[in-house]
């Protein structure tokens, strides 16, 4: 399994919106993506110069109800 370590968060944000989510605004820093049929938002933080966090990631990943796995072929 690839790692999560160091991916940009703008890309982050591209990837989700790859695997059908939507970004509906963005408050401050933070990214807010839906999408139809899932009730969760997912917010992404988008600070410049620094990568989303690990367990973050992880945790958004699993709320979009994708695996990691399938995350990081996204991410390709």
């Amino acid at each position: 399994m690839s790692s999560l370590h160091n991916l940009k968060p703008d890309r982050v944000v591209k990837d989700f919106e790859r695997a059908g989510w939507t970004v509906r605004g963005q408050k401050g820093s933070h990214v807010k993506l839906t999408k139809d049929g899932n009730k969760h938002i997912l917010s992404i933080p988008v600070h410049k110069g620094k990568p989303v966090k690990q367990g973050l990631l992880r945790n958004r990943i699993a709320k979009a109800g994708l695996t990691v796995e399938e995350f990081l072929r996204l991410y390709k």
